[in-house]
């Protein structure tokens, strides 16, 4: 056995064992280290680089690395095997996926402005925000010799005359307590309940002078990355909103490698540990801590995820997602509580997961959709998610038809050399000077921020400058000279974005061919499916009243530049709406209301869904996409450089 020190930029450090030959990156994994893997360790994407302080490594060089970087001591740790024992510096690029928690400052409207948006447009169309949460004051004559009635009958009984109901259910975790908490307060209780038609259910006891915070939790779990919100469940309020990347990432930037790595023995496990564990339970505790909070006042949980993630979240087997004929083990599930996930809120707290439509399109969506209203609108809207898939949904009050297309993770930064999801340190937004070629950058974070990669709305005005600037071609290859453009021993041309020297990273931000590539392949694959699902119906683009964006890749999408490298249709502008992560709006308008919630398995049944594999169209539609607009010109007639 060999000892391996990882060591970080923060100053801390990691000691593990490893058996001789064994893999660099499965030790960090199995010794909790975050490093970057998003092609799940196959030596395809170059983000787990690594730098060798002391000791030796038997690691091949791969294309990822130059000679001069080679010699400074970085290694991918993926193909890097340990021979003896060594220290190895993970530095912040190679962790950028797990990059700190972002907890939101509350006091900035801009944070909780799209939420309440949401919620107006919603209650427009007739939804309540009622839910079946409520706190009830239970006063009871103490027992005594004349009086021997059990606590759980007397609580039960005393119940019943309060709610007016027959049926008033105890669950174990409630009655464990049940007779210190009674004699605490002499029989004199709050009781936190939720209603079911002529049903009560007890969910809490506390003190009748208890200021009590009957709290739920919105979260949506991306593939990529991580949002939730802490909502006070009488008024609605965001106590706290939170952010993080998805522990899972580790193991594979998509949900294939996600689901590869669960069939491996103890995979499943640790795919779930990576979410609750590593992810969820720590990002609860942050945001408790901000909104001066306890975590077990935590009532309900509503999750919206894709079909993988919810899979994944509950721990069950995902394989057959990913198999022909494509078959998830559920679309609806009802009956999860937090303590069957190991999840750190009042154990009986209710896990609502808004149900999934197909194995590729799943709980964000019919979220996402619910979120945008296009289900009551008389108008034809189109509703677009981007993330590591793309997922559409397009139709109006009287019918929907939904459709997924393998973009990859391009839109969070993923397949992208400098890419990184939306947090600090992030390049959201770019312009680049036609003659100088000189970019001038909009950097997530507080005044005086350096750049660390580039997000996704970031990636799409740096895809559409470099193309108006004529510095690439329709093919995405570089065309022009400077000092910003290089060319490799190979050939491959890039872009740099922002030298080191003005980076806070170990090396230039830059973007280059094989980038282009990759984020051309996502932006086709949604143009794509986009035309297809439309021909299905025998529609054209300009029948579309409305595009409804989501996705949180940055601030904001500029459309124009969106559909100037042929994206979006070419459309008014007017038409596109940005409307932030959905996913997590929709699931918080599914907390605070019970007829949100079935208005949502409802639309999830009256979905059509369109698998765009079975389309004999599908392939030539996206390979004539994947050029810088499109190879038919005519698609696109109101660009102004074509």
């Amino acid at each position: 056995m060999y000892k391996v020190t990882f060591k970080f930029e923060d100053g801390g450090a990691v000691e593990a064992f490893a058996a001789e030959g064994e893999n660099l990156l499965e030790v960090a994994r199995k010794t909790n280290v975050a490093i970057d893997a998003p092609c799940s360790g196959n030596a395809a994407c170059g983000k787990c680089k690594v730098k060798l302080l002391g000791g030796e490594l038997d690691s091949q060089k791969t294309l990822h690395i130059t000679d001069e970087e080679y010699a400074q001591g970085w290694r991918l740790s993926c193909v890097s095997h340990v021979i003896a024992d060594v220290e190895i510096e993970v530095p912040d690029i190679a962790s950028a996926y797990k990059s700190r928690m972002k907890v939101a400052d509350l006091d900035s409207a801009k944070e909780i402005e799209i939420f309440e948006k949401t919620k107006a447009d919603v209650a427009e169309t007739g939804i309540d925000f009622e839910n079946d949460m409520d706190v009830v004051r239970v006063t009871m004559d103490p027992p005594s010799l004349d009086d021997t009635m059990p606590d759980l009958e007397r609580l039960i009984w005393n119940v019943r005359q309060v709610c007016g109901t027959e049926h008033v259910k105890v669950p174990f975790a409630v009655m464990k307590h049940m007779a210190e908490t009674l004699r605490e307060y002499h029989f004199d209780v709050q009781c936190v309940i939720r209603r079911r038609k002529n049903k009560v259910e007890v969910l809490d006891l506390l003190g009748p002078d208890e200021d009590v915070k009957m709290c739920g939790l919105a979260v949506d779990i991306g593939t990529t990355s991580v949002a939730a919100l802490l909502v006070d469940m009488r008024t609605g309020e965001i106590l706290s909103k939170a952010s993080t990347g998805n522990g899972q990432i580790r193991y594979g930037a998509d949900v294939i490698n996600r689901i590869i790595e669960a069939v491996k023995p103890g995979g499943r496990q640790k795919l779930q540990d990576a979410i609750i564990k590593e992810t969820l339970n720590p990002l609860i505790a942050q945001m408790c801590a901000a909104a001066k909070v306890k975590a077990s006042r935590i009532y309900r949980m509503c999750v919206a995820g894709n079909t993988t993630m919810n899979h994944l979240l509950v721990g069950v087997f995902a394989d057959p997602i990913r198999m022909e004929p494509y078959i998830p083990t559920f679309y609806e599930t009802l009956n999860i509580h937090a303590n069957d996930l190991g999840l750190h809120i009042f154990p009986h707290a209710r896990v609502i997961m808004a149900p999934n439509i197909g194995s590729y399109v799943g709980g964000d969506i019919t979220a996402g959709t619910f979120a945008s209203c296009i289900w009551h609108k008389p108008t034809m809207s189109l509703f677009i998610d981007l993330g590591t898939n793309g997922e559409l949904v397009f139709g109006n009050e009287e019918f929907m038809m939904s459709c997924a297309c393998s973009a990859g993770p391009a839109f969070e930064g993923g397949d992208i050399s400098c890419g990184m999801r939306a947090t600090d340190g992030a390049i959201e937004a770019c312009t680049i000077d036609k003659e100088t070629m000189e970019p001038t950058l909009s950097i997530i974070g507080d005044e005086g921020q350096k750049a660390v990669g580039v997000c996704g709305s970031g990636i799409i005005d740096l895809m559409s400058e470099l193309f108006r600037c004529g510095i690439i071609n329709p093919k995405g290859k570089f065309i022009r000279e400077g000092k910003r453009i290089r060319h490799d021993k190979y050939g491959m041309g890039s872009y740099v974005i922002v030298f080191k020297e003005d980076a806070a990273s170990v090396k230039d931000v830059e973007i280059n061919e094989v980038d282009i590539d990759n984020f051309m392949r996502a932006k086709g694959a949604i143009f794509s499916a986009i035309r297809v699902m439309l021909n299905s119906l025998d529609f054209t683009v300009d029948m579309i009243d409305d595009v409804y964006v989501a996705g949180g890749i940055g601030s904001g999408i500029n459309m124009e530049n969106a559909v100037n490298i042929g994206m979006f249709p070419d459309i008014p502008i007017e038409k596109y709406h940005y409307i932030g992560n959905s996913s997590l709006s929709g699931a918080y308008i599914m907390l605070l209301s019970n007829s949100a919630e079935y208005k949502v398995w409802e639309m999830s049944h009256n979905m059509t869904y369109l698998e765009l594999s079975n389309e004999p169209t599908y392939m030539d539609e996206f390979v004539a996409s994947c050029f810088l607009p499109h190879t038919d010109a005519d698609l696109f007639p109101s660009l102004s450089f074509k």
